[in-house]
């Protein structure tokens, strides 16, 4: 059971990746055309590279997931154009945080005024995404993320855990989620098979996103990378995979936050699924 739960899980993966330059060419040499591709946002960089890079990849044959952070829509009009030209690239599924951009550029302050928008415009797209936290976020208290994913369920169609590198961490809060009637189905978000020193200079290279950004805020969690033997994307789910495969814990898949090693995450993958498949 252990072995195809597994299996499952890296069979429905998502691979966050960030609008770098070289981002494009990397999907289409190592990304299998059924694992889905998010885009991230950057407060310094703003929209438009994560909605061009989507458009692309869209093209492309992918489907693709762009963050839309709350804080870099500057108003309701520019919520509709952003709206009308996924529509038109073919996005069907996109994933809503709160974003890092301090101040807001405009008058969204958080995830779910834009949540509500989107409804009243008749629910343009099939599938909205919401961040969940099962490690504590730095400036929000834990019973308010909860409540506030409560709060999104009647706009959002599941959530997508942040970085958790604790089993336990993050098999407690899939069980404390379900305890408080939160329904949406889970991504679980699980760091990819990424390299510290890699990590440093594709942060230094293309400056902050939004995974970056959060990974900036734990610092010690760098030593997970560096130590030898210190982390591995198997030895987190290994003993977590009780709680993500349980039916009731409604886990849909795994969110692999690339850090843009891209193609070492793929084949990570596949040659985990060849290992499960002997």
């Amino acid at each position: 059971m252990g072995a195809a739960g597994l299996r499952a899980l890296l069979d429905s993966v998502r691979y966050e990746v960030l609008p770098a330059k070289p981002t494009e060419d990397q999907v289409l040499a190592h990304v299998p055309r059924d694992v889905v591709v998010t885009v991230t946002a950057s407060p310094v960089r703003g929209l438009e590279p994560t909605l061009a890079l989507t458009g692309r990849l869209a093209g492309h044959g992918y489907r693709v997931v762009p963050h839309v952070p709350a804080r870099l829509l500057r108003d309701d009009a520019h919520l509709k154009e952003v709206v009308d030209r996924l529509r038109a690239a073919g996005v069907d599924d996109v994933f809503v945080p709160a974003g890092d951009a301090d101040p807001p550029a405009g008058t969204y302050a958080g995830a779910l005024p834009v949540l509500r928008r989107l409804t009243e415009l008749g629910r343009p797209f099939t599938r909205v995404g919401v961040t969940g936290y099962p490690e504590s976020h730095p400036l929000i208290h834990d019973d308010v993320t909860v409540q506030a994913m409560w709060d999104k369920r009647e706009h959002a169609t599941y959530i997508v855990s942040n970085l958790c590198f604790d089993p336990r961490v993050l098999g407690r809060w899939i069980v404390r989620i379900r305890r408080r009637d939160v329904s949406l189905p889970v991504h679980a978000g699980v760091a990819g098979p990424v390299q510290r020193a890699k990590l440093l200079a594709m942060a230094t290279r293309i400056g902050v996103g939004e995974s970056t950004r959060f990974l900036a805020r734990h610092p010690s969690w760098f030593l997970r990378f560096a130590t030898p033997g210190g982390y591995s994307p198997e030895r987190l789910l290994t003993p977590v995979l009780p709680d993500l495969t349980s039916p009731a814990a409604k886990v849909a898949g795994l969110h692999l936050f690339t850090f843009n090693q891209i193609a070492e995450t793929e084949r990570w993958r596949r040659a985990l699924l060849d290992r499960l498949g002997a």
